[in-house]
């Protein structure tokens, strides 16, 4: 069904503010497919001939290096929770560490930093765990302890260690095994419940490509267990939720499902990818009960990646997504964007295609057509995304001369051309995301960088500029992937990340060599990243969004971006131009506000409101039943 609803939804709220003429890859480039089977370059093609960027923005975050590694894979899709900031002000994170390449049989593992509220420790030179893992996840646990969950993918278990204090002691370690004689792999595991003291974790049985076999008619058996006694015990254990076992789906694959959780029952994860559905699981009693949303409903159910047929080509989720809560208990969702199809022998990515996407609970889901996800080329009829609506990220024209220049190669993640989405909420219900785009005038000669960039939301009603976080000069020959951000955030947003000074994988048998990874953590200033420029106006039209509901009884509420700290009020009038109502909202802080309008004060009948901001002053109408 063809989601006309999206546009009248649209016409009570201003958005065109940030909208640009946007430009796009080359339709050659965009065209381009390659089978999801390893692909590597021939060696003969490397080479380095630096390139000076043309474009540097303004806005450089504070950065510190807090680890290294020579493993370059910290995921294979969506990317896990590794880092968490306390309310102390400590921090800590975690990666995949190994530094005996190019098999890692002595020391992989995983590498952990951890923050005093002072100062980062030094670089960690072995792996926490007392034999050879990957793919951690990292979270709170206890009052004041942590946790670390990862996988021996050796004996197909998972490897769970906690300890009472973060930052100092010895950590437990326990082995928590799949189902009898089955294997298990690819955790995203974080906690719950007060003081965090429930461990919830999901994993996948190994799927017949890696060795597994069919589980309970799943080919990749997606695994939900939870835990109140940090492992000790599991209730319940290794248990396939309804709405996403053999009834629905052929199976799953590693690392297309992550969580978002709070300090007390809500619990919540994502999982899909270009070939099953796109699904939001939620549970409000700490996953005793689910709720099932597909946001994306894919347009080949039940098709299987290990018996493909042939398709037609269609735009689809890339299986790397985030998702968070805010202040209400809703669920704010981004997501990668590519495109696919099968050709009957196998299946088929497109890596100059991408976009990023966003959905919340308010809205409505995507359908099965083939060009629902269509991030708004010229070669697709029909969309379903509404720019800076829903699709909230692409590839930045930086020359400005209306095409994207890239080279003709970048490194591949079997993910799109913007991808690797990250999402925080703040306290205000502001929204901050981060993703990795290939990005123009960034490339060693041979290939073209990723850099990451962000952007801001009033509740995900409208977007803010793009920023490119890493344009410091310290990052003109660095590929900026694998972002882990802290799903709290203050007068900053905080995140860890990877840089390599070739992109692509070494891991995949891509053609960069094997060198040192360096494991970054970056702290943004909110006020730098919302304001985004030197102007002093507080508001813009499109920063006073259509009071809601409207028309209204009882209560409506108008939110309001405010770019500098300055006075905040608001002033009702009838048609005879007489004040008739006020609120003054105070001394307002940059970043979304509300004002409630109490209509019980008004008699029925059609108003206009202005929001005064220091200087500036917006009037919209709205309407008392």
């Amino acid at each position: 069904m063809k989601k006309l609803l999206l546009f009248v939804l649209m016409l009570g709220i201003t958005i065109s503010g940030f909208t640009q003429n946007r430009a796009t890859v080359s339709k050659e480039l965009r065209d381009y497919s390659i089978r999801k089977a390893r692909y590597v370059r021939p060696p003969s093609e490397f080479s380095k001939s630096p390139t000076i960027p043309s474009y540097k923005a303004d806005f450089i975050p504070e950065e510190e290096i807090i680890g290294n590694t020579f493993y370059d894979l910290q995921s294979n899709t969506s990317n896990q929770n590794r880092f968490h900031v306390y309310p102390d002000g400590t921090m800590a994170g975690v990666w995949t560490f190994g530094l005996d390449f190019p098999n890692f049989a002595g020391d992989r593992g995983t590498g952990y930093n951890y923050y005093d509220g002072s100062t980062w420790g030094p670089y960690p030179t072995e792996r926490i765990e007392s034999l050879r893992t990957g793919w951690p996840s990292y979270a709170p646990y206890g009052e004041n302890g942590e946790l670390v969950v990862s996988h021996d993918f050796g004996a197909g278990t998972l490897i769970v260690l906690t300890r009472d204090q973060k930052g100092t002691g010895t950590w437990s370690e326990d082995v928590f095994e799949g189902p009898a004689a089955t294997p298990i792999s690819w955790n995203r595991s974080t906690t719950s419940g007060i003081n965090n003291s429930v461990i919830q974790t999901l994993c996948i049985t190994w799927p017949e490509a890696n060795n597994g076999s069919i589980y309970q008619g799943l080919d990749g058996a997606l695994l939900y267990s939870r835990s109140a006694d940090g492992g000790a015990t599991w209730d319940p254990e290794h248990e396939i939720l309804d709405g996403i076992s053999s009834n629905e789906y052929v199976g799953f694959s590693a690392d297309m499902y992550e969580w978002a959780a709070t300090d007390d029952d809500n619990i919540a994860f994502l999982v899909g990818d270009s070939w099953r559905d796109f699904v939001l699981m939620k549970s409000d009693d700490g996953g005793d009960t689910w709720d099932k949303t597909v946001i994306w409903e894919n347009p080949y159910p039940m098709f299987n990646p290990a018996q493909p047929t042939p398709t037609d080509t269609f735009y689809c989720v890339d299986g790397s997504h985030h998702l968070a809560y805010d202040s209400d208990g809703m669920i704010h969702v981004v997501f990668g964007i590519n495109r696919s199809y099968s050709d009957g022998t196998g299946s088929f990515w497109f890596p100059g295609v991408g976009g990023i996407g966003y959905w919340n609970e308010n809205r409505p889901t995507f359908s099965n057509d083939m060009d629902a996800l269509c991030p708004l080329y010229d070669n697709c009829s029909y969309s379903e995304l509404v720019e800076d609506y829903s699709l909230i990220g692409w590839t930045q024209d930086i020359n400005n001369n209306g095409t994207i220049d890239v080279l003709d190669d970048w490194g591949t993640y079997y993910l799109g051309f913007s991808s690797m989405p990250q999402i925080t909420i703040n306290d205000q219900d502001n929204i901050y995301i981060v993703f990795t785009s290939v990005t123009e005038t960034y490339d060693n000669g041979t290939q073209s960088y990723r850099h990451m960039w962000s952007r801001f939301s009033g509740y995900g009603d409208f977007w803010g500029p793009f920023t490119d976080l890493t344009s410091d000069l310290v990052h003109i020959f660095d590929e900026c992937v694998f972002p882990s951000i802290a799903s709290t955030s203050d007068d900053y947003y905080y995140l860890i990340y990877q840089t390599d000074t070739e992109p692509g994988l070494a891991v995949r048998g891509d053609e960069d060599p094997y060198g040192e990874i360096l494991i970054r953590f970056m702290k943004a200033d909110i006020l730098e990243v919302w304001v985004g420029d030197e102007d002093n106006t507080t508001i813009f039209d499109y920063d006073v969004l259509q009071n809601y509901p409207n028309p209204f009884t009882g209560t409506s509420t108008v939110k309001v971006n405010v770019r500098h700290t300055s006075p905040l009020t608001l002033e009702v009038v009838n048609m005879m131009g007489q004040m008739v109502y006020s609120v003054d909202a105070g001394i307002a802080q940059p970043g979304m506000n509300k004002i409630t309008i109490d209509g019980t004060k008004l008699t029925p009948g059609i108003y206009f409101y202005t929001v005064k901001a220091g200087e500036a002053e917006i009037t919209k109408k709205m309407i008392v039943e």
